[in-house]
Formats: structure tokens, sequence, C-alpha cells
């Protein structure tokens, strides 16, 4: 039997080779799966011209998956360097790398994702739009736009982020609610600014079914924008946020009913006890579509640990409806993140989606942490070293600080409780002298 996308062929019970290799990797029956992406609630973003992808499944009933930012940019524009960063990414375990470049051989950059990285790859079609017909952002056309868009997915790009829950009566919503820092999406913010000056409606929402049209031809995953996620706490679930989520839910059956696989971003900052009911709310207004959030960050006064504040809230946002974590670096707000910058966001974006996926119960979550817990027992420090999450980093820290007994760390020594506690019950005496 044949079919147009992954959905397409969930509704139509076929199990595609795609479906096959993530239910493997899920440990749950392929027809549960299928069921899943029939029904929208797990895309398998997996554009046919993507040969080389080890394809992921996201949905909130899945592991938590996360996503790396990265890409050129005016003042940073290394190509080589972006290249090692998505290398070391793959290799720390990112289920997907997201092109954000904003300058230079941009298209170039995206082939060579789509034709060596097994990772999912998304982009964001608007700013490339800016660096590829290099005219005023007034002078771009509604048809210059959607070029992009089908440009993105003929070189196989598995998933867009595409800004079109923001129109023209949306924005008018907004310039009357007078928000404290305004629209913080830079894709947001280039629609918005487009959409003042030509009069004309966002052309990602006029449009949409075009777009529909592409992405069905590609089986490009939509990833739906959020222009008007809060950048502060103080904005945090305010109209403009809702009112757009509210349109985005609308945007997701009419893609659904095209067989288009749907993901929904989110904030974005926002403070914890507003995180649980933010992401209930997306999964009733958004029919469950899998959610894709930005943290959140639930402070704004930790510049340089943001990712810190980013991996808290992507730990109850995760527990509670979010299936994609975007990771967010110590440089975010600073600068473009470096390689270990990189590193540092993976790690603290892994922790948070492996924290949610214990809270949520999923089977075999907890059993890497059981079998770190017996290394720690049995003080297996090789063991413990291979089941840690950055092997590296624990290692180097164990050999920086050698103890005079191999049994203990400089921590505890001879007063080890794990050390004595298995001498005595092992019938030893315990030394501690």
């Amino acid at each position: 039997m044949s079919y147009t996308t992954q959905k397409n062929a969930a509704k139509k019970g076929i199990i595609t080779k795609e479906m096959r290799v993530v239910a493997a990797k899920e440990k749950i029956s392929e027809e549960a799966l299928r069921e899943m992406v029939a029904k929208g609630t797990v895309a398998i973003p997996a554009n046919k011209n993507h040969t080389c992808l080890d394809p992921h499944g996201i949905g909130k009933d899945l592991t938590t998956k996360i996503n790396v930012n990265l890409g050129t940019s005016r003042d940073c524009l290394n190509m080589e360097v972006e290249m090692e960063k998505v290398n070391s990414a793959v290799a720390m375990g990112a289920e997907s790398i997201m092109d954000l470049s904003s300058f230079g051989d941009t298209q170039k950059f995206r082939r060579a994702l789509t034709a060596q990285c097994p990772a999912i790859i998304g982009t964001v079609p608007i700013y490339d739009a800016i660096v590829y017909y290099n005219k005023d952002l007034d002078k771009i056309t509604t048809q210059e736009w959607l070029d992009i868009v089908r440009m993105h997915a003929e070189d196989g790009v598995d998933f867009m982020t595409i800004h079109c829950g923001i129109n023209k009566a949306t924005a008018e919503r907004f310039k009357q609610a007078h928000r404290h820092t305004n629209i913080v999406s830079r894709g947001g913010s280039l629609i918005f600014s487009w959409m003042e000056m030509t009069g004309n409606e966002n052309p990602f929402y006029e449009h949409f079914d075009d777009i529909l049209d592409i992405c069905q031809q590609y089986d490009v995953t939509l990833s739906l924008g959020d222009a008007c996620r809060p950048g502060c706490i103080e904005d945090s679930g305010d109209i403009s946020q809702i009112e757009e989520l509210v349109t985005l839910g609308e945007l997701t059956q009419r893609a659904w009913d095209k067989d288009v696989q749907i993901i929904i971003e989110g904030p974005g900052h926002m403070p914890l006890d507003q995180i649980e009911a933010n992401m209930r709310i997306q999964q009733t207004i958004c029919k469950g579509a899998p959610f894709y959030v930005l943290g959140p960050l639930v402070t704004d006064v930790a510049p340089g640990y943001d990712h810190i504040t980013a991996a808290i809230g992507g730990a109850i946002a995760a527990t509670y409806g979010a299936s994609f974590l975007c990771y967010v670096t110590p440089a975010e707000h600073l600068r473009l993140p470096t390689l270990d910058d990189m590193k540092e966001g993976i790690i603290a974006s892994k922790i948070a989606a492996h924290a949610a996926d214990i809270a949520k119960g999923l089977p075999g979550a907890k059993e890497w942490d059981y079998n770190m817990s017996t290394a720690r027992k049995n003080l297996d420090w090789e063991g413990m070293f291979d089941l840690a999450i950055d092997p590296e980093k624990a290692r180097r820290y164990r050999e920086e600080s050698t103890p005079e007994h191999s049994d203990t760390c400089t921590m505890c020594g001879k007063m080890c409780a794990v050390r004595n506690m298995n001498k005595i019950l092992g019938g030893k005496n315990v030394d501690v002298i």
C-alpha cells in the first residue's frame, strides 16, 4: 500500500519502517505506536529526502526528546565549527538538530546536515528567506516566503518552524495588550514587522493550505511556532500567548485533516506554579499534539546559568505533557553558544528529560538509575562512569582528586557510609582510623 506521510500511513493501518525503528527504541508495540501516530499524539519527523535519518518519535507517552539549536550568524560565520557541534551533539545523544543559520551559504550547510546527520533536522524558513533574498524585509513577497518553505522541504529537513499563529487580528490584540517585553521570538518579530510594514496578512496563516500541500508531498512535520511566547516572567500566560495558542489549535486540526504531522511550540519564560496548568491547556486546545518547549525558564535573573533555569522548567513541563525540550545553554541571552556551552546545555536538558521520564513512569526509565545505584553500592567506579550521563566529567573529577584508598573518595575517606555498610553487613570490622 502507498502512503504520503507517516500519519497517512498510520491512518491506513500501515506500519512503516520508521515506526518499527521507533517502537523498538521505545519498547512499545508497533501497533500501539501506529495508533498514536494516526491520532496525532506522536509525530515521527521523517522527510522522504533525508535518507540517512535515524528516526525518533515525539509524544508525551514516549521518552522525552531534546533538540539542539545551532547555526551560523553574521558575527560567527564558521560552518566547520557548527558541523563539529552537530557531530558532538549527536554523539552526546541529542535526537534533533535545529539549524538557525542567519548568514552565509545556509543552503550548503542545510544540505550537508540532511546528507550526513542521522538526527532529526529542523529549520526556520523565515530566517533563511532574509539571507536568500538579501533584500529589505518589506520587499519580500508572499510567494517568496512560500518558495522558501518548499526549498527547505526539497532539501530534506524533517520539521520546520512556521510562525502562522500570529495573524492580523492577533497582532492587533497584541498591540493593545502593552506587553512588558513585546515579542521575543526572532521569527515572530520578523513576520510581525513584515505585516506592519506591508499591511498584508501573515502569509503563513493566509496560505496555510499551500504549506500543508508542500509538507504532505515531502512528509515534513510542521512545528507551529509561538511568535507570542512569553519572554519574561511578567508576560507568562498573558492574552497574547493564549490567543495564539488557540489559533494553533485550529491550525492543528486543519493539518491533521491533510495527514500532516504537527508539533506545537510553547514557552518561553514561565514561573514554576504556572507550568503544569500551561501544559494541560495546550494538551486540551491542541488535542494532544506533541508540545515543544524552550525551557521553560523559571526565572529571568540567571544569565550565564539559563541552562539550569531551563532544566528546572523542562523537567516539570515534560512531567505534565511536554514531549520535546529545546535545549538552553549558559550562553542564552548573551552570545552564540560555543562547543562547551552546547555540551552544558545538552547535559542539562538530558537530565531534565530523564527526570521527567521517571516521573511519567515510562517503561525502563528507572532501570538506568537502578543500575547506577547498584554500581554505587558496590563502589564500582568504572561501572559508575559507564552509566553516568556525562562519563567524561565523572571520570575527570575522580582523577583530579585521587583518594588514599580506592574504595573511598576524597569527600568522606574511610568514613564513607557505603564502604562501611558493605563491610559491617559482610561480617567485617569497620576501620575508620
